[in-house]
């Protein structure tokens, strides 16, 4: 996995407990397609050099002094500087719900394993989301709870819908699945290219800003 011109795909680490971050850029400067650009100790610090060196990928934890990740990953998403993969823990559903809004691409535990964090990463830099499997489970937990009301999707999101073309719909609905690009493009019969732009147009459209934000509303419509 390479970022868009083919060089080594260039991620920030942002990560407040400096062993567990030196673990972490350890784990990632084991990989050869993966460049840890830069490392924050505070949220704060990490939006900025988010906007100085324009990574690809950032890793942020979310609990972090001046600045927590989930605000740190509203920040970066809502100015475009990089897609952001949320370190998160059993205990921290309310962390990951509020990076779910924020627009986080992705999650992972942070007891995953070496090679589950690496390919994490770069799964996320191919622009495609990632759910730990744990997390996944208790998202749908909670979204399947049945004192919780039912979700109301607004109006102009319904409207959206329905400005989607065919083709995009069926992506739509692909993704909603959790299908990854090359999933798509081989159920489709369509170029992996094709499905990336397609994917994008439906962020777009639906005012989304990740698709794993597209797979969630994609979950509370066939509910």
């Amino acid at each position: 996995m390479t970022g868009p011109s083919g060089a080594p795909l260039r991620v920030l680490v942002a990560e407040d407990q400096s062993a567990v971050r030196a673990g972490l850029v350890l784990i990632l400067g084991s990989a050869p397609d993966i460049e840890v650009v830069g490392e924050a100790a505070d949220g704060e610090q990490a939006v900025e050099l988010a906007r100085a060196l324009r990574p690809d990928v950032v890793l942020m934890d979310v609990q972090m002094p001046r600045l927590d990740g989930v605000s740190a990953t509203r920040q970066v998403v809502s100015e475009q500087l990089a897609d952001v993969l949320v370190l998160t823990t059993f205990d921290l559903d309310a962390y990951v719900f509020g990076a779910l809004r924020a627009g986080a691409a992705g999650f992972l535990l942070k007891d995953a394993e070496a090679r589950d964090l690496i390919e994490a990463v770069r799964t996320v830099g191919r622009g495609e989301g990632i759910v730990a499997p744990a997390v996944t489970r208790r998202l749908i937990a909670e979204f399947a709870r049945p004192a919780r009301p039912a979700p109301m999707i607004d109006r102009a999101v319904l409207e959206a819908l329905e400005t989607l073309t065919r083709r995009e719909r069926e992506v739509f609905d692909a993704v909603g699945e959790g299908l990854s690009n090359a999933e798509v493009a081989a159920r489709l019969d369509m170029a992996e290219a094709t499905v990336k732009t397609h994917v994008s147009r439906v962020l777009a459209k639906l005012g989304l800003r990740s698709r794993v934000q597209a797979a969630l509303l994609a979950g509370e419509l066939d509910d």
